[in-house]
């Protein structure tokens, strides 16, 4: 029988910090096929997601297959800005949100995997982090500082782990970013930069596939994810619209699971997938295919 076992194998996820949403999913699909799991959380929302894990509030989203529970090995905290602590500002360092935090830059939590877990402590990086402060304005309305704001947390904060992560990686070990259809094609709603941002990351996907294989010996894959109503897509609003949009419009019409691309996460960071590097994987039900709407979807939404 062929499976994806990842037995042995140790998975750092960034950009958990509920059981919602792609980041949890891929962590929990990971944990199944029996990869043990470190997550790295912004720091202003560790507090409550460990109070959720303290409560038993996600008990039942932990749950895995043959009465098992999923469970961190560690929960580091994360700010992806910032890639050590000689670059993070008064106004944050000084920050109470911060506070007694330690090392939160992406330099620390690599160097606390390694005190933690040994040299090379890793074999798989998800990358589950985007952050646009002036997502609700229009391109045309963006200000510099949002705009380099939206592709510093949701582009470079890729590139700057696969600088950091790779060389304490295993040979054969994957790198995984999200995506979205907005780096390739018009997305009203979806700005602040962002659509440019998750441009940068799809191409920024394919160039680190090349660098990183040559010298880490590591692959790095992106899957780009059809809408899904979490809570962190829901501040930003209009989320049902486009779930109900692509519901109407793709050749499978049923609402994506966080669990679909979890599990094509799985086999895109498992050995069964290691001759694939430098993709952009659409997880969308085949809407990325159609050229125009569906007649059903062409009709006005109400």
């Amino acid at each position: 029988m062929l499976s994806i076992d990842l037995t042995g194998h140790r998975a750092f996820v960034a950009g958990v910090a509920d059981d919602q949403g792609y980041g949890f999913a891929i962590a929990k699909a990971l944990a199944e096929a029996g990869a043990s799991i470190v997550v790295g959380t912004w720091p202003p929302a560790l507090g409550v997601f460990q109070k959720l894990l303290e409560r038993g509030s996600m008990d039942e989203s932990m749950a895995l297959s043959g009465e098992r529970k999923m469970e961190f090995e560690a929960i580091y905290p994360l700010d992806a800005a910032f890639d050590t602590m000689d670059g993070v500002p008064p106004d944050v360092a000084e920050n109470r949100r911060y506070q007694d935090m330690g090392d939160f830059t992406i330099d620390g939590v690599a160097s606390r995997l390694v005190k933690d877990f040994g040299e090379q402590p890793l074999d798989i990086v998800i990358h589950s982090l985007a952050n646009g402060p002036e997502i609700k304005k229009p391109l045309l309305e963006t200000s510099r500082g949002g705009y380099l704001a939206a592709i510093s947390v949701s582009a470079y904060s890729a590139v700057a782990m696969v600088q950091r992560f790779g060389p304490i990686m295993k040979q054969g070990g994957a790198f995984l970013s999200l995506t979205y259809l907005a780096g390739q094609r018009v997305t009203p709603g979806y700005g602040g930069g962002m659509s440019s941002a998750k441009a940068a990351l799809e191409n920024d996907t394919r160039t680190l596939a090349y660098e990183a294989g040559r010298r880490f010996g590591v692959r790095v894959n992106c899957i780009s994810a059809g809408p899904l109503a979490s809570r962190a897509a829901r501040a930003i609003g209009g989320i049902d619209l486009m779930v109900q949009f692509y519901s109407l419009n793709a050749p499978i019409q049923d609402e994506m699971e966080a669990s679909e691309v979890g599990n094509t996460a799985a086999f895109l960071c498992s050995p069964l997938a290691s001759g694939v590097t430098g993709t952009v994987l659409f997880v969308d039900h085949g809407y990325s295919i159609m050229g125009a709407p569906s007649a059903e979807g062409g009709l006005k939404l109400g």
